[in-house]
């Protein structure tokens, strides 16, 4: 038996064409709602987050008084005596 649809009976291609109209259409939707979400976020937690931060004088990442030319390295707070079998453990 022929698995396709006859002409007579429509409901399957019409199915599909309603379902892939409907999969595009949600598509769209979703594209909008992303980009209503992340402005959201943006607008009420990171833009504020950064006011507050920049009224009260916190500096987060730690830039103030670094000149381009010194180190930024920082040396590890956990361990007094590096040693090579302590860097070969990783647990």
């Amino acid at each position: 038996m022929n698995s396709t649809a006859t002409p007579e009976s429509g409901a399957p291609g019409l199915a599909r064409r309603l379902r892939q109209g409907w999969l595009e259409l949600a598509g769209h939707f979703g594209e909008v709602q992303t980009l209503l979400i992340v402005c959201a976020v943006y607008l009420f937690v990171i833009g504020p987050t950064a006011v507050i931060a920049t009224l009260i004088g916190r500096d987060l990442l730690a830039k103030r008084g670094f000149d381009g030319t010194a180190s930024a390295w920082n040396d590890a707070d956990s361990v007094s005596t590096p040693d090579l079998a302590r860097a070969k453990r990783l647990f």
